[in-house]
């Protein structure tokens, strides 16, 4: 027996990147996934490649209506929703006396109040249905400290391991339980942006900071999305049922806590 047979999974941001890998590891232990995506159509090309077991949902996690029809089309194609997975994001940097409030708004929107309205969207869902749950929201090693740069994506994560604890207090009575997963830094498509922001602000040559942040980590190497697939497995397992309100570092070493 697979260790997800049986369940019914939505993971936000899953065209691409983090939540591909995740949407692709739990077809693997016999969930069906939701590949909920703003880009409807990039979400449609990834369930196609993935093949059976995945079907595509727009998404847009700063609209309550759009959470809304995606849990609700989820539960159309699925019969329920087991697993939740907040995993869309967005990254920013400035220093502190050039951030903006349009890139304050539009992080926060996303990062924060993505996160909390879909859990709770979810929540609902799951509570109604009887059978509890399991909710994994993303959080960052960004979240456990300040960075110089990155003030407001900080907070954000930060933000996230707090409602991951509060969350977690409050639904467990239902047999909900919500934790989150906080990686360091992750190879993929994202990092060229981050790096460009870099290397605008330290001028740097582009492609520096990803090596020197890949040097850095104790593993020896900045992780990749299928280094995180095991503990997203894992939480949305029942091996994780006496879990509550935790996130976990998966950075190879960057941050001890």
């Amino acid at each position: 027996m697979k260790r997800l047979d049986g369940k019914n999974a939505l993971i936000t941001g899953s065209a691409r990147g983090i939540g591909r890998a995740f949407a692709e590891a739990y077809i693997r232990e016999g969930a069906t996934v939701a590949i909920a995506d703003i880009d409807l159509e990039r979400a449609r090309e990834t369930a196609a490649e993935i093949g059976p077991g995945a079907h595509a949902v727009e998404m847009d996690v700063t609209r309550q209506g759009s959470i809304d029809a995606a849990i609700a089309a989820t539960v159309r194609q699925a019969g329920a929703l087991d697993i939740l997975v907040n995993n869309a994001a967005l990254f920013d940097l400035a220093p502190i006396i050039e951030i903006t409030r349009e890139s304050y708004e539009r992080l926060f929107s996303i990062n924060v109040a993505g996160t909390l309205f879909t859990l709770q969207a979810a929540a609902r869902q799951m509570i109604a249905q009887g059978r509890g749950g399991k909710i994994i929201n993303m959080a960052s090693q960004a979240g456990r400290r300040g960075e110089a740069l990155v003030a407001v994506y900080c907070a954000t994560k930060a933000a996230v391991i707090s409602l991951t604890q509060s969350a977690g207090l409050d639904l467990i009575k239902h047999r909900i339980n919500v934790n989150a997963i906080a990686p360091g830094v992750v190879e993929g498509e994202h990092w060229d942006g981050v790096d460009a922001l870099f290397a605008k602000y330290e001028n740097r040559p582009l492609g520096e900071k990803k090596r020197l942040v890949g040097e850095a980590v104790p593993y020896g190497r900045m992780g990749t999305a299928e280094d995180l697939t095991g503990m997203a497995v894992f939480l949305a397992s029942s091996e994780s049922d006496y879990v509550v309100a935790q996130t976990y570092n998966v950075d190879g070493g960057n941050w001890m806590s």
